[in-house]
């Protein structure tokens, strides 16, 4: 029987993403599709299967990327779906562990790309700010409609702001633990 779940995570809790929806797995309910804040899922097993997800750096139609997805797949785990550059794999559990992020530099390298994409997409935020601000400067006064969009933007630079630091932070960490390695 097929569910679907409508569930939103922002870029920066791609771990807690694939906690959801390796618990998911764990209760028999195996991802097969993914959309924007949407997941298809078929009943299974139980705890059949593991699920990882990864920022590609293009996306998944892009020759590297295909490569790359191929390269997963020839390591025995299953391309379930794609949104935008995230894709989202899935592997037997009775093969064992499972980890896209062979080492610390493969990781390093996809906070970097999480960060890179919170930091894009703030600065388009903040330049269609400026350009509604520069909008009103030129009326000389605000319409009302404005100060409710102003409000909302507001809200999203705040949680763009956390997302980042939450990212960069573990980003940093993760470059000072390879300085350590090293």
């Amino acid at each position: 029987m097929k569910h679907v779940v409508y569930k939103l995570f922002w870029a920066w809790d791609f771990e807690q993403e694939e906690k959801w929806l390796n618990e998911m797995a764990a209760k028999g309910l195996l991802l097969t599709d993914v959309g924007v804040c949407r997941y298809v899922f078929q009943e299974g097993a139980p705890g059949e299967y593991q699920y990882h997800l990864e920022w590609l750096e293009h996306f998944p139609s892009h020759p590297e990327s295909r490569a790359y997805i191929q390269f997963v797949e020839e390591t025995g785990a299953e391309h379930v779906g794609s949104f935008k550059k995230w894709v989202y794999f899935r592997k037997k559990a009775a093969e064992g562990a499972f980890s896209l992020f062979s080492d610390l530099d493969s990781r390093i390298t996809h906070f970097r790309r999480i960060t890179r994409l919170i930091g894009l997409l703030s600065l388009g935020l903040v330049g269609y700010v400026g350009s509604l601000a520069s909008h009103c400067l030129h009326l000389g006064y605000v319409p009302e409609p404005y100060i409710c969009i102003f409000g909302v933007y507001a809200v999203m630079l705040t949680l763009f702001g956390v997302g980042y630091f939450k990212a960069f932070s573990a980003y940093r960490a993760l470059k000072r633990k390879r300085i350590v390695q090293e």
